[in-house]
């Protein structure tokens, strides 16, 4: 069964986010805003593991920073789970291009 990008991304996010399984069926702004309700109470309550979940999913320490210092304060929770999603859809499409058709 072929998943769509959308569902792939969420996969990928789902382990470190703790998301619910049926979440992945949601549309992708939908499983952003999911998403982005899990990164502030991460923000707040387990801010070290947040950093930890950005530099392993390659986030980039500028784009992070960035966020942080520049997103108003009630949209850096989404703008960062907006990036995330972002970036783990990037590898989604980069390991598509690159793996063999079979």
């Amino acid at each position: 069964m072929n998943k769509s990008p959308s569902q792939e991304t969420f996969l990928l996010l789902r382990k470190d986010f703790d998301l619910p399984e049926k979440a992945a069926e949601l549309e992708e702004e939908q499983a952003i805003a999911a998403l982005s309700k899990v990164i502030a109470y991460m923000l707040d309550r387990e801010f070290e593991r947040l950093l930890q979940i950005c530099y392993r999913i390659d986030l980039g320490e500028e784009r992070l920073k960035k966020i942080l210092h520049e997103s108003e304060p009630d949209q850096v929770a989404l703008d960062l789970a907006k990036a995330l999603w972002n970036r783990q859809k990037q590898k989604v499409e980069i390991r598509k291009r690159y793996s063999p058709k079979g």
